[in-house]
């Protein structure tokens, strides 16, 4: 399927530096990991799966509460995964794909509910290390590996009413991205190609119902295994890795604005985090604080002004 494209004429201007109180230390994830995935759920943030230093894919699910800046276990996954997707709906959280431990791609579908994990219909083909946002009550999931480790060219939605999927136009082709809904609009952020050096710094947009992604003022610096979270008009990237190391830089666009400014760099640079957005902050847990694999129990938290 070739992609189609609505070119906005924006002018890169200079980052802006944004107002910002900080980073913040919170309480640790349980169980150190890294290539997890994060779920704004009610008052909570659910983290799950991911990989463990013995190289497991995990089952676990964690919630944590930044009011009371403490963590409770979940029932654990139906299957341990790393590098999956996963958004919340209400009190309902969904996981979609991610890799078994042996590094395939899967099709699977489950929604916690009420304490209790449920099969859902399996997505028409596998992905893993895609991302995943909530826009007109359908769940689409954008950019990964699809089956025999190919880049995804399609993206795929799922109406949480019928309960169906669909296949829908995807962004430019790439894995490891941050995507992120605000405001009824998908965004898909960075990622790369294949290895830490083809790392990139497209930024795209689609609305549910569209027939076709619109390209956005481009990543400042680009960037891979990186997350994304909206709130407050900003659409933010923190984490992501690079022959260099692991990224600190944690970049903001200003949806209103059209433009992009400078947040505080993170505390503990980290990539395959989990990220959300939670009562006016961001917050990025777990990952790895160096390129491959490692691990971490890092929460922290950077509030957003409006």
């Amino acid at each position: 399927m070739r992609v189609g494209f609505v070119a906005l004429a924006l002018v890169l201007v200079p980052l802006a530096a944004a107002a910002a109180s900080g980073w913040e230390t919170r309480a640790a994830l349980p169980l150190p990991r890294t290539e997890v995935v994060a779920a704004t759920v009610g008052s909570e943030i659910v983290v799950l799966g991911g990989l463990t230093l013995e190289r497991s894919a995990s089952k676990r699910v964690d919630a944590y509460s930044p009011a009371r800046n403490s963590w409770r276990r979940l029932p654990d996954l139906p299957i341990g995964v790393h590098h999956s997707m996963a958004v919340g709906v209400g009190a309902r959280l969904y996981v979609l794909g991610g890799y078994t431990v042996a590094g395939m791609p899967l099709r699977s579908a489950f929604v916690l509910e009420r304490a209790r994990w449920r099969s859902l219909p399996r997505m028409p083909f596998p992905r893993a290390a895609a991302g995943a946002g909530l826009a007109g009550g359908k769940i689409v999931v954008a950019g990964g590996v699809t089956a025999a480790g190919r880049l995804a060219r399609n993206a795929l939605a799922f109406d949480v009413r019928t309960g169906r999927w669909s296949i829908v136009v995807g962004p430019t082709a790439r894995e490891h991205l941050g995507v992120t809904s605000l405001a009824g609009t998908v965004y898909a952020i960075g990622g790369r190609t294949s290895g830490l050096d083809t790392n990139l710094l497209h930024f795209e947009s689609y609305r549910p119902g569209g027939k076709r992604w619109t390209r956005l003022s481009p990543v400042p610096d680009s960037r891979g295994g990186t997350g994304a979270a909206a709130l407050l008009g900003h659409v933010v990237s923190a984490g992501g890795e690079e022959p260099a190391g692991t990224i600190a830089e944690v970049l903001g666009y200003r949806v209103a604005e059209r433009r992009w400014v400078r947040f505080d760099d993170l505390a503990t640079p980290r990539h395959g985090i989990g990220m959300a957005a939670l009562d006016g902050r961001v917050f990025v847990i777990g990952g790895g604080p160096e390129p491959g694999l490692t691990v971490s129990s890092a929460n922290e938290a950077l509030r957003i002004g409006g």
